[in-house]
């Protein structure tokens, strides 16, 4: 079944990092917000790192906002038949020699899984932006601990950002 990407990125004119998903899962889709599945450590490794609780999705929007982060999809519709990387098949992706132009301001794009990472490259492997790979913070990803996983997210926000250790 064909699935188009069900919400528009976060992000605004100060937005510095742009984390990308491969595509929402089920939970997301429901909850039409980011990294929405409760076993997903996005959003507890980001209140670890700034000290910070998100309740709710408009309290995770105004955060990001205020930050400077960003979060979008690398894929703007394919098909798939359940919330796995894995089962993503005739991926179009988002357009985002387009963002980029609007938002000159973004500097690093953090991958939050390889899938994003290897769908990224493969469209847009000529961009001009600097690109990192991150741990995937799905729960489908248990082979690291969620304190590594924080360290790295940290190191990378730090290095185009101010964290609260740098504030």
């Amino acid at each position: 079944m064909l699935f188009s990407h069900p919400f528009p990125p976060i992000l605004d004119h100060h937005t510095r990092v742009l984390f990308l998903g491969s595509f929402p899962s089920i939970a997301s889709f429901e909850q039409a917000f980011y990294y929405a599945h409760p076993r997903n450590a996005f959003w507890p490794i980001l209140e670890a790192i700034f000290d910070v609780h998100l309740e709710t999705n408009e309290a995770k929007k105004a955060f990001c906002l205020e930050k400077g982060i960003g979060l979008w999809d690398v894929i703007g519709s394919c098909e798939r038949s359940n919330s796995s990387d894995t089962n993503l098949k005739n991926c179009i992706p988002n357009d985002f020699e387009k963002l980029l132009k609007e938002y000159p301001n973004i500097k690093a794009l953090g991958f939050t899984g390889k899938k994003s990472h290897d769908l990224f490259i493969k469209y847009y492997k000529d961009l001009s932006i600097k690109k990192v790979l991150l741990p995937s913070t799905s729960p489908a990803h248990a082979a690291m601990k969620k304190e590594e996983k924080k360290a790295i997210y940290e190191s990378f926000l730090e290095r185009y950002i101010a964290t609260p250790r740098h504030s």
